[in-house]
C-alpha cells in the first residue's frame, strides 16, 4: 500500500470542495524509525547485564531439573533393584516367600539360576521359579 487517501469536509452547510490529504508510507516509516532510535540506547544499556544474569539463572534452573530427573528416574529404580538382588542372595532353606504371581511357598533349594519352592505340605508339591520371580520374604527361619 503506497498511499492512503483521507477525505474530510470542513463545513457541511458550506458548498466547498472536499479536501484530500495524502499520507505516504515513507512518512510513516520515518516517524517509526525516529521513535525506535530514541528508545534503543536506553534499552541496550540497561538490559545487557540483566540478560546475561537471566541466561545464567535459566541455565542453573535447567541443570537442577536434570539432577532431580536423574534421581527420580534412574536412582530410585536402581536402588530398588539392588534391594531385590540383596534379598534373593540372602534366601536360605525354610524361608517363606511370595512370588510375583502370588504363590506362597517355602524355599527348599537355591541356586544362581533357579529356586525350588515347596508349595503344598500335604502333597509335597514343589515348583521351580527364577530368582527374579520372588517378590518378598514373608518369614525367615
Amino acid at each position: 500500500m503506497d498511499r492512503i487517501w483521507i477525505f474530510a469536509q470542513a463545513d457541511p452547510n458550506a458548498h466547498e470542495v472536499i479536501k484530500a490529504e495524502e499520507i505516504t508510507s515513507q512518512n510513516q516509516q520515518q516517524t517509526t524509525q525516529t521513535t525506535t532510535q530514541q528508545a534503543e540506547p536506553n534499552a541496550t544499556g540497561t538490559t545487557g547485564k540483566k540478560s546475561i544474569q537471566n541466561q545464567w539463572s535459566q541455565l542453573i534452573f535447567i541443570v537442577l531439573i536434570f539432577i532431580v530427573l536423574y534421581f527420580v528416574m534412574f536412582r530410585g529404580p536402581r536402588k530398588k533393584q539392588q534391594q531385590q538382588e540383596q534379598m534373593i542372595k540372602s534366601l536360605r532353606k525354610n524361608d517363606r516367600v511370595q512370588t510375583v504371581g502370588g504363590i506362597l511357598g517355602t524355599v527348599l533349594e537355591t541356586s544362581d539360576n533357579e529356586i525350588i519352592l515347596k508349595v503344598d505340605e500335604s502333597n509335597n508339591t514343589k515348583i521351580k521359579v527364577l530368582p527374579s520371580a520372588i517378590s518378598r520374604v514373608i518369614e525367615q527361619k
